[in-house]
């Protein structure tokens, strides 16, 4: 079965490496090389992008989608949206979640991953059930945590949930790269037992076990994978592209992209991402506290920057 890459270089790898500051005027110069990759899709909009846009940019995030759809017409483009909090920081009524899903996919959205920080189905429904009403793919979301109260049970139940919402496929989004090799073979390995869905892994790399991650998953049967660029991957983003697509090269999980395209993009984005120099977190490896404190890596940057703000850079 061949795996469907999704990159993630537009949104959660800059997001998590440099505090979500890439702008547009550096994303369009390889759009169409992106384009012509041959991705499941890009994920270039949502998480913490629309309030960067805003709040540190100075650009119009519904023109940046627009001009990304315009600049890369062949491959969907995916969004992460926070159920009913949709990109802000409360919940918002129905008929505005109605509405902001309307207009998004209206602006060039394809693929919407929906999650909610406490895995209530509730708090996606609404967000789910618009994207379909709207013709849009959309992907329910667990949001995987460990602790006594997260058993393998508590995943197949929530899929369950998800499944009778209605969902396109589902997504494990395991956010503070905590899910190991192992529970990901056996996780994935229920779900597909259980239940006929499109099954999505997002890891990050920040414990050193993404790699290891993916690989057992993709054995146990999971239909796609998040990756990054590798000149914006690891740290407190993800596993890199190019290296997925080495390692399974020859497979039945080949992926059929081509190595050499990808790097001429990593080219770029190694060029790129000097500019952002100010804004990148102090993570040079790996960092095994997160195992523990299970911080996620798309809020550490922010995290760090805040700190510094405030002269309390060693309170981290």
């Amino acid at each position: 079965m061949t795996i469907a890459i999704t990159d993630v270089v537009l949104r959660d790898a800059h997001q998590s490496l440099f505090a979500t500051r890439l702008r547009l005027d550096d994303m369009l110069p390889i759009a169409a090389a992106l384009d012509d990759v041959g991705y499941g899709s890009l994920e270039c909009w949502g998480g913490a992008t629309f309030d960067a846009c805003i709040r540190f940019l100075g650009e119009d995030p519904w023109l940046r989608l627009r001009e990304l759809k315009k600049a890369m017409p062949k491959t969907p483009l995916q969004m992460l949206l926070r159920g009913q909090n949709l990109l802000g920081y409360r919940h918002y009524a129905d008929d505005v979640v109605e509405r902001f899903v309307e207009r998004a996919v209206k602006n060039g959205m394809d693929v919407f991953r929906v999650f909610d920080a406490m895995n209530d189905p509730r708090n996606m429904k609404a967000a789910l059930q618009a994207v379909r009403s709207h013709g849009a793919h959309a992907q329910g979301t667990l949001s995987y945590t460990t602790s006594p109260a997260h058993t393998l049970q508590t995943w197949l139940d929530l899929t369950e949930q998800l499944l009778e919402t209605g969902v396109d496929s589902i997504a494990i989004k395991d956010m503070s790269g905590i899910l190991t090799p192992m529970a990901a073979y056996e996780l994935v390995s229920e779900i597909k037992k259980r239940f006929e869905v499109r099954l999505h892994l997002h890891c990050h790399a920040t414990t050193g076990m993404a790699e290891m991650t993916l690989l057992k998953a993709i054995e146990a049967g999971v239909d796609g994978v998040d990756t990054a660029i590798s000149s914006m991957s690891a740290t407190y983003g993800h596993p890199a592209t190019e290296a997925l697509v080495a390692t399974l090269a020859g497979t039945e999980h080949d992926t059929g992209l081509d190595i050499l395209k990808l790097e001429n993009i990593a080219a770029y984005f190694r060029e790129v991402r000097k500019k952002y120099h100010a804004f990148e977190g102090q993570l040079k490896g790996y960092d095994s506290r997160i195992l523990v404190a299970q911080v996620p890596g798309g809020m550490l940057t922010n995290l760090e920057g805040q700190l510094k703000q405030q002269n309390a850079a060693d309170k981290l």
